[in-house]
């Protein structure tokens, strides 16, 4: 047992040097938290104080102000405690998301081996390990909700196929990497509960595939794992008996009458296909890491590799079966019914298909051709035995290959991984310093850390991303700082300030709007910062001179105006074809003047 449980951690510990590498590495850089994860940053500093969060990050769920939320605060919870014990700084929340991925692909892994002993737990440890570098630094060390899950996803897909190989245990890893799935990102909430629905089935009727299947202690083990559940999830039941609309009403609203109209079975089917094209992700695998994300950008083109990698699941799902080879089969049903639930998925999606949305499918996918992999080597062995000897020297060498090589490279990108959304973590980091020091220092209508004050923002960029930022670098500092009560929701409602009753406002300016309140002879400018070089200036005013010219050429005059005020916003616009938005990305990228202003709080800005 005990060399089992040494195998089980040194395989985790292998496939999981690249996120060790990556922590180190975000040690080189100062990240300052915009947006979402500033929102995120605030949520866990709260867990364990009177406002403890009973509900996820906002999503795109009714109506702004409004809007609801991401079903439960697990992430949150799970994240506490190596924050505070690390001091509340940035970096600890990617530390402790990084130990979410590592303790949870040591649970994969355990599951791995009590499906196959030791040749199965090194099988799935190359498989960790794909996966693993297939999503990327970046998105393992971040604390954003669509990214939390991909991996507890991992361990949900082989807890539902250890259930259907009678594994009692496996009920309770079920549900809670089920939950940490559902209540971080909304759409996990029907993958999760769809598979859960269909387990109960099975479990309740006890069907057979192949020979009977014992679960000794399925009892037991189910009323743990209830008594569990039910502990999980008292967080978002508490806050719907205390709100009107509770969260909880809200996100069924959204089920039922979502705001857009659906992308439909048919895209959904197109989706699923595209995503199903494995010859585009091994060649991706050998040019970069988080070839997942590259290729989430990029879901269009032909479904026909997607059709073609579906023929061979299916044939290798019909070989299982005809071998009677119970373990493939309840691997493959599993694949089967998360194929099914990715389409439901996907057609359910409204707006615009970002990548994100999707993200949690590649899981699925690597399981796929794991499982593809796996049915190839068991017919030969079956029609081919006197290959054995040789496939075992073979899976030998070739599970240490692949999962070497996999983990070099990995470790070499996270070598050189920098904090989330560097480009604006750098402005924000640069003029938090010096606003908190005019602010202690009573610099125009401030008062010290005795004063309250309210967060407005005129960004030409990024929507205010950088302003959730200050909101809480400054309230990390320790100052009563806050947003209007149209922020109650992203800013949370212990943290909106009167501006009736606020001491001063911080205005944050970017870009062209930062010229205008500098002639504001009531604003007191404490803060100023612009990332770009001489040569990058002139770049970006080239790039600008081309936009303004493809967006007149293309007859969306309308939009020229916002390229100084909204550039965000003519970026996302339908109108704007993929090389037009390319060169905004760069703009975007390149950075924007940044300046923070102190102004009497009765003003309001331009």
């Amino acid at each position: 047992m005990r060399k089992n449980l040494r195998l089980i951690l040194l395989l985790t510990a292998i496939t999981c040097v690249p996120l060790v590498v990556a922590l180190i590495a975000l040690t080189r850089t100062h990240w300052s938290p915009v947006l979402d994860l500033a929102m995120t940053e605030l949520r866990v500093r709260d867990v364990g104080t009177r406002h403890t969060p009973l509900v996820g990050l906002p999503g795109r769920i009714g109506t702004i102000p409004n809007q609801g939320s991401h079903p439960g605060p697990i992430s949150f919870y799970l994240l506490a405690p190596v924050y505070r014990v690390l001091g509340e700084t940035s970096w600890s929340l990617e530390l402790g998301t990084a130990l979410i991925h590592i303790v949870t692909v040591a649970f994969v892994l355990v599951l791995a081996f009590r499906r196959g002993g030791r040749r199965m737990v090194i099988a799935a440890g190359v498989l960790v390990a794909v996966v693993l570098r297939g999503y990327g630094a970046n998105v393992l060390t971040q604390p954003w909700n669509p990214y939390l899950p991909v991996v507890p996803w991992l361990l949900v897909l082989f807890a539902a196929w250890s259930l259907l190989e009678g594994d009692s245990v496996a009920v309770l890893a079920f549900v809670i990497a089920g939950s940490i799935c559902a209540q971080t990102h909304v759409p996990y909430v029907g993958l999760v509960g769809g598979m859960g629905v269909l387990l109960l089935g099975w479990l309740l009727v006890r069907g057979r595939v192949g020979q009977a299947v014992e679960m000794p202690n399925i009892r037991r083990w189910t009323l743990i794992s209830v008594g569990v559940g039910v502990i999980l999830w008292l967080p978002p039941v508490v806050d719907q008996l205390r709100h009107t609309p509770g969260n909880l009403s809200m996100l069924s609203d959204y089920f039922r009458n979502p705001p857009e109209q659906n992308v439909g079975v048919g895209e959904g089917v197109k989706l699923l296909l595209r995503q199903l094209n494995v010859f585009r992700l091994i060649g991706g695998a050998f040019r970069h890491s988080d070839y997942f994300k590259v290729a989430s950008f990029d879901l269009t083109g032909s479904v026909l590799p997607g059709l073609l990698f579906l023929a061979i699941w299916i044939a290798a799902a019909v070989t299982a079966y005809r071998m009677r080879y119970r373990l493939l089969i309840h691997l493959h049903a599993v694949i089967g019914v998360s194929f099914l639930l990715a389409v439901v998925a996907m057609a359910r999606i409204f707006g615009k298909v970002w990548y994100y949305l999707t993200f949690w499918a590649w899981g699925i996918v690597a399981l796929a051709t794991f499982a593809v992999v796996w049915t190839v080597v068991a017919r030969l062995r079956q029609v081919a035995p006197e290959w054995l000897p040789r496939t075992d020297r073979m899976f030998v060498v070739g599970s240490s290959t692949l999962l070497g090589l996999s983990t070099l490279a990995f470790s070499y990108s996270a070598a050189h991984l920098k904090p989330p959304e560097n480009h604006l973590s750098r402005p924000l980091g640069a003029v938090v310093g010096p606003t908190a020091t005019a602010l202690t220092d009573g610099t125009g209508a401030a008062d010290g850390k005795a004063g309250t004050y309210i967060v407005t923002w005129s960004d030409v960029a990024y929507f205010g991303s950088q302003a959730y930022g200050l909101v809480n670098e400054l309230d990390r500092r320790g100052f009563h700082v806050g947003m209007s009560d149209y922020q109650h929701v992203p800013i949370t409602q212990q943290r909106v300030i009167d501006p009736a009753t606020a001491t001063a406002e911080i205005h944050l300016a970017t870009g062209a709007f930062v010229d205008e309140w500098k002639k504001r002879a009531d604003a007191v400018e404490v803060a100023f910062f612009d990332p770009r070089s001489a040569s990058q200036h002139a770049r970006y005013d080239s790039l600008r001179t081309e936009v303004i010219a493809a967006l007149m050429h293309l007859h969306a005059d309308d939009l020229v105006p916002t390229v100084d005020t909204n550039l965000f916003g003519v970026e996302t616009d339908p109108r704007v074809p993929p090389d037009v938005q390319s060169r905004i990305d760069e703009m975007l990228n390149l950075g924007q003047p940044t300046a923070v202003f102190i102004v009497p709080s009765s003003t309001s800005g331009p």
